[in-house]
């Protein structure tokens, strides 16, 4: 295990440093105030908003537990050791043999067939601030193989958490040209923790955005419902302009705050604290999104296919309890699909539906985990409305990603020893 490193986490309470440290890492806390840290138009997106059945209360009842049949037992197969805190997963189209593997110091690297590769695809360590919450948080690969360009997001040696493309380089397919940047975003921030930071291409062709609400406790910038920030969201950008373009995307028809008076024409999803983590089922288009919660709560939200507008609460809500008990209007919120007290974890880590063929007990259920202590659940992906999470290993290890490979297999990252890991059933 790595010693006496400083690494990004989504969002960790301070009573969980001691125990934290007593395992080789050194964290920040988020969540009180006095904590610190750690490709074509879719006409789907013009439709309205609509909430999942929900039944919130101001005490974080636990949902109804779904039908999944048996739990599965579970376990995680070493792949490859050897990288530096890593944080996300990235596919690129039509190759079924490499993985890129994000790490906050501001590295890409490819593991290709189960083998970390010496040469990093992207270095941009020089441009990034890394540490606590903030680094090279997360990239995506545009769809079109034709089109080459990778996007990334990370914390700016100033502070403002950017998004930008590079290049592939057109010699040589395993390394980005880093002199290629193009910068899309530039956002303020205030505090340097709840950056937020995933990025995914949707089925329409667009990219997705999660964005923190700026950090600080209780989003006393009120971000996540204010519709003149980017921040406290999930964006959708139209980023098939011309690569001279300025700006350097366009606002996809169907962005629900288009023609609303001060809003941010990017804005597709409201009320988030720390999106840290979101996929996309490939099955239904679905996304699903771990936002990490205040000082109690912790939750998965899911917007459906082609659904803008909606609004997932914060900082009305923290999971399906109220925040501010004596100003908790829930009209309009869409609830969360699930969400679990501090009794069970700290920060969420989002995962992702399992459409592979290898391990048939997972088909189609949503595997996600918790950073401190590594619990990993699994929730029925195809139940309407709110459920019990299913807790399927208790892994002890620091979670920061569950991703699918090119296989179809679910893949995770553990933060503090460098590893990237596969999850197989070993039973039910």
């Amino acid at each position: 295990m790595l010693a006496r490193r400083v690494h990004s986490l989504p969002g960790i309470p301070g009573n969980a440093v001691a125990a934290l440290l007593t395992v080789g890492l050194v964290v920040a806390g988020c969540g009180a105030a006095d904590r610190t840290i750690a490709p074509s138009a879719s006409a789907a997106g013009s439709a309205a908003p609509s909430a999942l059945p929900a039944t919130p209360s101001s005490s974080g009842t636990p949902p109804p537990a779904p039908s999944v049949g048996a739990v599965p037992s579970i376990d995680l197969a070493v792949v490859t050791v050897g990288l530096e805190a890593p944080l996300d997963v990235a596919l690129r189209p039509e190759d079924p043999t490499s993985m890129f593997i994000v790490e906050q110091g501001g590295r890409v690297r490819i593991v290709r067939d189960g083998v970390l590769m010496a040469t990093p695809f992207l270095d941009i360590g020089g441009i990034v601030t890394a540490g606590g919450e903030q680094g090279l948080l997360g990239m995506a690969i545009h769809p079109d193989p034709a089109d080459g360009r990778v996007f990334v997001y990370y914390t700016a040696l100033d502070g403002r958490q950017v998004v930008a493309a590079y290049r592939t380089d057109p010699s040589d397919p395993d390394r980005a040209d880093r002199d290629s940047e193009q910068i899309l975003l530039r956002m303020d921030d205030s505090y340097g923790n709840h950056n937020g930071g995933a990025l995914a291409f949707g089925p329409d062709g667009f990219l997705y955005v999660s964005t923190g609400d700026g950090g600080g406790g209780g989003d006393p910038l009120d971000s996540g419902r204010r519709l003149d920030t980017l921040l406290g969201k999930v964006l959708r950008l139209d980023v098939n302009v011309d690569a001279d373009a300025d700006p350097t995307y366009a606002i996809p028809a169907g962005n629900p705050f288009v023609d609303e008076p001060g809003a941010r024409d990017e804005i597709w999803l409201t009320g988030l604290r720390n999106p840290w983590r979101m996929r996309f089922d490939p099955a239904t288009g679905d996304l699903w999104i771990g936002d990490v919660g205040q000082g109690q709560r912790e939750e998965i939200d899911r917007a459906p296919a082609g659904v803008g507008g909606l609004d997932f609460g914060w900082n009305v809500m923290e999971g399906a309890a109220c925040y501010e008990a004596e100003t908790c209007d829930q009209a309009g919120l869409t609830m969360p699909v699930t969400d679990y007290g501090h009794d069970e974890g700290c920060s969420v880590t989002g995962g992702a539906v399992y459409r592979g063929t290898d391990q048939p007990a997972l088909a189609g259920l949503y595997v996600f985990s918790d950073y401190c202590g590594g619990r990993i659940w699994v929730l029925d992906a195809g139940v309407e409305g709110r459920q019990e999470p299913i807790a399927v290993m208790d892994s002890g290890r620091t979670i920061s990603a569950i991703a699918p490979g090119p296989d179809g297999e679910l893949y995770v990252t553990d933060l503090a020893t460098g590893e990237l890991l596969r999850i197989v059933v070993t039973g039910r």
